[in-house]
């Protein structure tokens, strides 16, 4: 008779608890497992597995004068119905593409962004947003930008000993604004093609509903689903920082723009449809950013 694989399962209430028990070695975190159940369909959940859902302190978003913090196990939805400035349009956009309505309500925002999943729409925003992720063990906190955090395909920065606690977004002037946009087979519940996120900051006192007449101080554009990683695009950003915000609805995207990116051809797409898809969400998001 086959032996039934063995499992160990903790429910810590305190982030100490989870450090002392990753300290020791050997487990693995789970935190809304929208990600960790489906891959184990049909088969037991052996190995050693903390759940982070009932840490105290982990959920929820706090801001304070050098920005917002989102703790690890907020939910898509958390976001979804937080009063948010328009700095964070772009993350409630993607927060209504992470899958249907009940994995909204279960997912978290760490727990993306760890999947590190070419295509997980969080995370080119956060990287548009020049979020930080805040990593605990043992020996303390470390912050490591969302852009070195995510390395290449399900591989992250984080150590086995540390645990993410939550993401930090500096903050910006009321002016930010920001737009996410995805390109897939259909329009909801599924794997994008091409995705971009970009925000930015204009330099003057206006209405940003009305008055376009400044210039842009700060630009960031970040896509996913073209490369192993998402990938900002540096090119595109120092050509458009300082240019006045009346001309972001024309831009025209330039090959050298997105010479980052390393897209592949599957069953969605070839490579070339990608990168040309990218160009036109990419003006697309641009111009929206005007209306």
């Amino acid at each position: 008779m086959q032996a039934l694989p063995t499992a160990r399962f903790e429910q810590p209430a305190s982030l100490s608890q989870v450090t002392e028990l990753l300290a020791a070695g050997g487990w693995s975190l789970l935190a809304g497992g929208t990600d960790v159940y489906p891959a184990r369909v049909g088969r037991a959940m052996d190995g050693a597995w903390i759940d982070l859902t009932r840490v105290s302190g982990l959920r929820g978003i706090t801001e304070d004068a050098a920005g917002w913090t989102f703790g690890a196990t907020t939910t898509w939805t958390d976001v979804l119905r937080a009063p948010l400035p328009p700095l964070f349009d772009a993350l409630k956009q993607a927060a209504r593409e992470v899958g249907g309505v009940q994995i909204q309500n279960t997912a978290t925002v760490a727990g993306n962004l760890c999947n590190a999943s070419p295509a997980a729409d969080g995370t080119p925003v956060w990287m548009a947003l020049d979020a930080q992720v805040l990593l605990h063990s043992q020996a303390g906190e470390r912050r490591v930008s969302v852009v070195d955090f995510v390395l290449a395909n399900r591989r992250t920065a984080r150590e086995p000993h540390e645990v993410v606690t939550g993401l930090h977004v500096p903050r910006r002037s009321a002016r930010a604004r920001s737009v996410f946009l995805k390109l897939g087979g259909r329009r909801y519940l599924v794997i994008s093609v091409t995705m971009v996120a970009v925000v930015i900051d204009v330099d003057v006192d206006v209405d940003a509903d009305v008055d376009v007449s400044g210039r842009v101080a700060q630009l960031a554009a970040a896509v996913g689903s073209c490369s192993a990683r998402a990938q900002r695009l540096p090119a595109l950003e120092a050509r458009l920082t300082g240019q006045p915000l009346a001309a972001l609805a024309g831009t025209s995207i330039d090959p050298s723009d997105l010479a980052l990116l390393s897209p592949i051809a599957d069953v969605r797409a070839s490579a070339a449809y990608r990168l040309d898809a990218t160009a036109t969400l990419l003006r697309r998001a641009l111009g929206g950013l005007m209306s």
